[in-house]
């Protein structure tokens, strides 16, 4: 199988610094004003999904709807649900790293509980500007989206969609970059793009025939193993480009699976999303390749409260690693990931101390980092399948086994990289 590289939800592909929580005692006004204190902290790190048009359910953009959602901000904010960056600081470093400092999610406390003071409103930042209409990175060189526009139920689960698009280059494609149009961003919270080699998609479509384009899958799969991936959209996310010399392999022939994931808004909604592709001008150097780090044998006993599995992968040749994805389904609670280097030698890459199944995030590391042939990725997981754990979807809790639905589990690190060694321009 042909190492992959998968782009999700900060969920970015990533090739702007790392903002880490001040160690310092946390020196906040007695009563902070939105236009000095708070506009800045939202504009940055809340607005770009938080207004009207964009997939968040409630605006923050001005004062007035600030002022409206001060106390669920600053809960949210306090619980760090909020902004939904869920690798700890300290641990690895990070591009577009959107965190709150502790001192912002004070202040945003501060500021509710002191009845949210406006300040001087000719000293209000600019606000934010509203979505994007164009492509980011000008017009794209291939168009993906469905035959048709997809129909979604008002309620139910969430539902991911595998629209399956047949290539129409007869010749290997080098992707630089791609970006994302949801279609209707009150239901599309995250897109990714695989690639198909073996045309395994167009069978599972077949199969389905429910009357609408693609077909379901469970558990974030697309139902096979992909011989690739391109890369994704999630709210916030911007696209990137691979940098000089490197790109994604599409070969001659191969389907492209768009997976969309849909959360349901309460009533019926229509969607048709659009993919960007951009394809690579010069020469290219080195194929951008994933690492799927999995354990397959994870077997999680009935109330197991702290379940812990690990897995280590040894690098055959020297890589350079650029971004790394964890993934588990409903019972997954923590995950870490670190690069030990054959003399011993250890970085850390990344650690998810709080699992959430909603937001899978493709974390870009802020440098590339090398890893010496001989070198292990070590990954460790842990899993709650107690009746403690609120998305525990079995009550009682029943024995769980790795597989592709999302009542299974599953244990994955993906990790983005080159080899050192490759130059195809030769």
């Amino acid at each position: 199988m042909r190492s992959l590289f998968l782009l999700l939800p900060a969920a970015a592909l990533g090739f702007v610094a790392t903002r880490k929580e001040d160690p310092k005692p946390i020196k906040i006004p007695a009563k902070p004003t939105y236009a000095k204190d708070v506009a800045p902290i939202l504009n940055r790190s809340c607005v770009s999904c938080h207004q009207d048009g964009e997939v968040a359910p409630f605006s923050l953009k001005g004062y007035d709807a600030a002022k409206k959602w001060s106390g669920m901000t600053a809960a949210v904010t306090k619980s760090r649900q909020m902004p939904p960056w869920k690798a700890a600081a300290g641990y690895g470093e990070f591009q577009h790293e959107n965190r709150l400092t502790d001192e912002e999610i004070a202040i945003l406390a501060k500021w509710a509980e002191t009845g949210t003071p406006r300040g001087d409103k000719k000293a209000e930042p600019t606000l934010a500007k509203g979505p994007v209409s164009g492509w980011t990175l000008g017009k794209p060189d291939m168009l993906l989206e469905a035959k048709g526009t997809y129909k979604l139920d008002a309620e139910g689960e969430d539902v991911y969609r595998n629209f399956v698009i047949q290539n129409p280059s007869d010749k290997p494609m080098w992707v630089r970059a791609m970006d994302v149009h949801p279609g209707n961003k009150k239901v599309v919270h995250h897109v990714i793009v695989f690639v198909d080699a073996a045309h395994q998609g167009r069978k599972l479509a077949e199969k389905a025939n429910d009357g609408q384009d693609g077909y379901r899958s469970e558990g974030g799969g697309v139902g096979f193993m992909p011989s690739g991936a391109l890369g994704g959209w999630a709210p916030g996310v911007r696209p990137q480009e691979t940098g000089q010399g490197k790109a994604f392999l599409v070969p001659a022939g191969a389907d492209l699976v768009m997976q969309v994931h849909y959360h349901k808004s309460g009533k019926p909604e229509t969607d048709k999303t659009q993919v960007g592709l951009y394809l690579a001008k010069e020469p290219i150097e080195k194929e951008v390749r994933l690492a799927w780090i999995m354990n397959f044998g994870i077997n999680i006993p009935p109330n197991e409260k702290v379940y812990s599995a690990t897995r280590e992968f040894k690098v055959p040749t020297d890589i350079t690693l650029y971004s790394v994805m964890p993934h588990m389904h409903l019972l997954g609670k923590s995950m870490r990931a670190k690069l030990v280097r054959p003399d011993g030698r250890e970085q850390p890459l990344i650690f998810v101390p709080s699992w959430d199944f909603n937001w899978q995030l493709v974390y870009a590391l802020k440098e590339p980092v090398k890893a010496p042939a001989g070198s292990k990725v070590v990954v460790d997981a842990t899993y709650d399948n107690s009746t403690d754990n609120p998305n525990n979807p079995s009550n009682p809790p029943k024995r769980v086994t790795w597989g592709e639905e999302t009542t299974d589990e599953m244990f994955l690190l993906i990790a983005a990289y080159t080899v050192d060694s490759e130059n195809r321009t030769k």
